[in-house]
């Protein structure tokens, strides 16, 4: 129950549980137990919509990820307020908090009360990086005796020959891995040793995980250094990283992708439409609507780029060439293998990676470690000293209607399909899988949702339309009529940020107000929590007072050294 793209759904008050399997849904009665112990999801919206046919959902998604390298560039289409590259895993590494059910992280061991209760809920409490805490068992392995989170080496490798940090190994800069003493497949053997799985799908948000374990781990050496007992340094250490890391969510984060009066009234007023204070009961956890896990926080798929300049060797005019999208799945360990492809092998061929059993490597070579100034701009926070080139920088993509290409073909391993028999190639088809899921959960259509909460609507020019984003010329007028009258809300959140005049790319709407909604009811759900403690500030060192942004968590965990937020040179 715990993959990216889940494939069971346990939602409240309507008593059945929705199974996915090579792309079709099965409805069945929960057992007592899985009641009890499923991940809670709700039904936001008050009615249930009428899927697109699959013709039609196939033809969308194709409109949506026919954009290649061209199409991939910021400034295509109508203007958008340029984002760095790296929040759009950030996005990624808070779905995977969201959503990680911590019932699951025990692997059959007992679970308290409290955990089994709070588990089921959604939280920003960094669960998928703590699991269970270094006290319970299925959770102590990912942690040392001393209540640091453990790192892996990277495999140093002979290319390029002339930059030693690639050619030997570098201790602290991959995630900790299984390794072979446990035998089964290499895929087994190179697994993560960390709660969630997923945050090794992609090697960008596999290194973004490690930076949050190096966050932890250097709040952890500054309790230790002000004599702070070891038995007490890991709750505190853990309760400030909770809190700064709901603060960057709050003030450097969501403003980038929701208009920030929307998350500035909801945050500052409250919320007034999900689990509304006063309309449920006191102390009642918060759920995850399927409407925002299903639909609008898919958002972070538009930012995805082809391609990136990782670093020193993966870059345009660098030794290895520019980084693609598929190098990136590459160099993972859930989705990848960690090898580079076999020479001669075509461009973007992912095959050998639906093989659990392809790819030599066990750890991630020493030349793909990542060039942190590359993602974040840390100009933001007065170091010019580590601003790059503009050339070497990267900027998400615009959210809007279009998905660049490569994630029109997915590795098997994004979705639980490794070692499967190979899905049709649709199914491989991002988009389509988006389209599909929220037809099988009878998600509420875009418009729908814009009249429950009382929003204008989208015209069905701007839903045809849009300004920049996917274009339909190829729909019948019938299939038209079809998409105007029940616009899936992932697409229709979509076209409301590509047509968002005040601020272009950034989501608003149905799709705005739902995401900074479900954001402000998780920390207000989390044990540890800003919302219920409006008066807190920042106390981590940070390039103003009362600030900290993702550039100064970074800044912090690297210890302020350019060469371990860029080792490579």
């Amino acid at each position: 129950m715990h993959r990216h793209h889940r494939e069971t759904y346990y939602v409240v008050d309507e008593g059945r549980i929705l199974e996915f399997e090579q792309g079709q849904a099965i409805a069945r009665v929960p057992t007592a137990t899985e009641q009890q112990m499923a991940f809670r999801f709700s039904r936001f919206g008050k009615k249930k919509g009428l899927p697109l046919s699959e013709e039609l959902r196939a033809k969308l998604a194709a409109a949506m990820t026919t954009v290649g390298q061209e199409g991939d560039d910021p400034d295509s289409g109508a203007p958008g307020t340029p984002i760095p590259a790296g929040f759009t895993y950030l996005g990624q590494f808070v779905d995977h908090d969201l959503t990680l059910d911590r019932t699951q992280v025990g692997l059959g061991d007992p679970v308290p009360v409290e955990d089994l209760v709070q588990g089921r809920s959604p939280a920003l409490d960094l669960d998928s990086l703590y699991g269970l805490g270094p006290d319970h068992a299925g959770s102590a392995r990912f942690y040392e005796p001393d209540g640091h989170l453990k790192t892996g080496t990277t495999l140093g490798v002979p290319f390029p020959p002339e930059l030693p940090p690639a050619n030997t190994d570098q201790k602290g800069f991959d995630l900790p891995r299984v390794g072979e003493t446990v035998g089964g497949t290499r895929a087994d053997q190179r697994a993560p040793l960390i709660p969630d799985a997923r945050n090794d799908e992609n090697l960008a948000v596999g290194q973004l995980h490690l930076a949050f374990i190096r966050f932890h781990n250097r709040v952890l050496d500054r309790l230790a250094e002000r004599g702070v007992p070891e038995h007490r340094a890991f709750r505190m250490a853990r309760e400030t990283v909770i809190k700064h890391y709901q603060w960057i969510l709050r003030t450097d984060f969501l403003p980038r992708i929701v208009d920030p009066e929307i998350v500035e009234r909801v945050f500052t007023r409250g919320r007034r439409h999900f689990e509304v204070p006063g309309r449920s009961r006191p102390g009642d956890l918060p759920t995850m609507p399927i409407e925002f896990s299903v639909a609008a926080y898919r958002l972070g798929h538009s930012m995805v780029r082809t391609a990136y300049q990782w670093n020193s060797v993966f870059r345009v005019g660098g030794p290895g060439g520019i980084g693609t999208l598929g190098l990136l799945f590459r160099f993972s360990g859930t989705a990848g293998n960690l090898t580079p492809p076999a020479p001669n092998s075509p461009p973007g061929d992912l095959s050998d990676l639906d093989d659990p059993n392809a790819g030599e490597n066990l750890r991630l070579p020493s030349n793909w470690i990542v060039d942190f100034r590359r993602l974040f701009d840390f100009g933001e926070v007065g170091r010019d000293d580590l601003v790059v080139p503009k050339g070497e920088f990267n900027l998400a993509k615009r959210i809007d209607t279009l998905l660049v290409d490569p994630l029109a073909a997915l590795p098997t391993g994004t979705f639980d399909g490794r070692g499967r028999p190979a899905p049709p190639p649709i199914q491989r088809n991002l988009a389509f899988r988006n389209l599909a899921r929220a037809g099988m959960v009878e998600l509420s259509t875009g418009p729908q949702l814009a009249a429950q909460m009382r929003i204008k609507p989208l015209t069905a020019d701007q839903i045809l339309k849009g300004r920049g984003g996917a274009e339909l010329d190829g729909l019948t007028p019938a299939e038209r009529e079809s998409l105007v009258a029940h616009t899936p809300l992932w697409f229709y959140i979509l076209r409301e940020a590509e047509v968002n005049e005040r601020h272009p790319g950034r989501l608003t709407g149905v799709g705005g107000t739902l995401v900074a909604e479900v954001f402000h009811r998780a920390m207000e759900g989390s044990r540890t929590s800003i919302v219920k403690h409006p008066g807190w500030r920042p106390s981590l060192p940070s390039h103003r007072k009362g600030a900290f942004t993702m550039a100064d968590m970074l800044l912090f965990a690297f210890e302020d050294d350019a060469d371990l937020l860029n080792p490579l040179g």
